[in-house]
């Protein structure tokens, strides 16, 4: 079995090695972007795939989504720091098998793995029963009207960039991206760019230590 792992911080892989080091007949890989994931999966085309959604440059929701396009098949484990519905549901809608936190239990993390490596699906068990209920409050969250490359853009201009940037880094025109961003701010009711920005902190889609004074104001 192959598995890629995909997360920007060493140590993380660095634990996911040792975690994996007793299971029998499995080949480690290691990415720490997502433009490497990308590559390294079009070469070698692992079994598994465990992605963190928190990434340098394309995000990880934007790697699942351009993964899925490589090959409907692939085998996608997401292993974040969000527990939040919001990011869950956008993952699982975007085409991966299974989510689990990095807070979870190193046994569920192998069960986990071991289930969607073979062809299952698997949620961790707290974010699971918060689905459910979150589910039947139907309580309104004002991000899941929104693609996930609309989540990408919003992402990514929240972490300071600039459309041009936006641009360049998603891999569409600057007139998309100014275009995605205006429907963004009217589908949120939001008048600026730091609206933006604030509705992407309260959701969790970035640090909350972002300096609104920062945000860019131009639209290149």
């Amino acid at each position: 079995m192959k598995i890629l792992i995909v997360d920007d911080h060493p140590i993380v892989r660095a634990g996911l090695r040792r975690l994996l080091a007793a299971e029998p007949e499995i080949e480690i890989r290691e990415a720490a972007s997502g433009r490497e994931a990308l590559s390294f999966f079009r070469e070698q085309q692992p079994t598994l795939v465990i992605l963190d959604l928190n990434l340098p440059g394309i995000g990880g929701l934007e790697v699942l989504s351009r993964l899925k396009a490589v090959d409907p098949a692939a085998r996608v484990l997401v292993l974040s720091m969000h527990d939040d519905e919001t990011h869950v549901t956008r993952a699982l809608r975007a085409g991966a098998a299974g989510y689990v936190t990095k807070n979870a239990p190193p046994e569920e993390l192998l069960e986990a793995i071991g289930r969607v490596a073979r062809g299952h699906t698997y949620i961790e068990r707290e974010i699971a029963e918060g689905l459910v209920f979150a589910n039947l409050r139907a309580s309104p969250q004002p991000l899941n009207d929104l693609s996930s490359r609309d989540l990408e853009i919003l992402r990514q201009l929240a972490e300071g960039r600039t459309l041009s940037q936006i641009a360049e880094t998603v891999g569409i025109g600057y007139k998309t991206a100014a275009n995605n961003c205006s429907r963004i701010k009217a589908r949120l009711g939001a008048a600026s760019n730091a609206d933006l920005i604030r509705i992407a902190i309260r959701a969790g889609l970035v640090a909350q230590d972002v300096d609104l004074s920062a945000v860019p104001t131009d639209d290149r």
